[in-house]
């Protein structure tokens, strides 16, 4: 079974991603939701993504970012599972930042980007499907 990891750096972003994982639900696709911030537990994020790759099971990883988005950048890094970032409509500038530093990513760094907010979230996982399809 093919499956999508969403990765979200806060509790608080659980309400934001529940819609995608229903949606995900409905496509019949398997999805594993985790909390890892790239700030505060970074070593156990780090651990997390070396597991995936390990199992080989997991075809892309869609990271929800805030602000600094430094989860999708930190995720895309360290793995060679695409990536899909997805900035949440937070902050001063409600996602902009978090849009900005998505898809100005470093070279060899690559992380596909979506809309700010809840359109992006059910987007990713559109996305993802069209990848699991390949």
């Amino acid at each position: 079974m093919k499956k999508v990891v969403i990765i979200a750096g806060s509790e608080s972003d659980r309400t934001f991603v529940e819609p995608a994982l229903k949606l995900a639900e409905e496509l019949k696709i398997e999805t594993e939701f985790k909390i890892y911030s790239a700030h505060r537990n970074l070593e156990e994020l780090l651990e997390y993504l070396t597991e995936l790759e390990k199992v080989n099971k997991t075809k892309v990883i869609i990271a929800v970012a805030g602000l600094s988005a430094a989860l999708p950048g930190v995720v895309a890094a360290k793995v060679k599972i695409p990536v899909i970032g997805v900035p949440r409509d937070t902050g001063p500038l409600n996602g902009v930042d978090a849009l900005l530093s998505i898809a100005q990513m470093p070279k060899g760094v690559p992380v596909a980007t979506m809309a700010i907010g809840s359109h992006g979230m059910l987007n990713a996982i559109h996305f993802a499907s069209r990848i699991l399809n390949l």
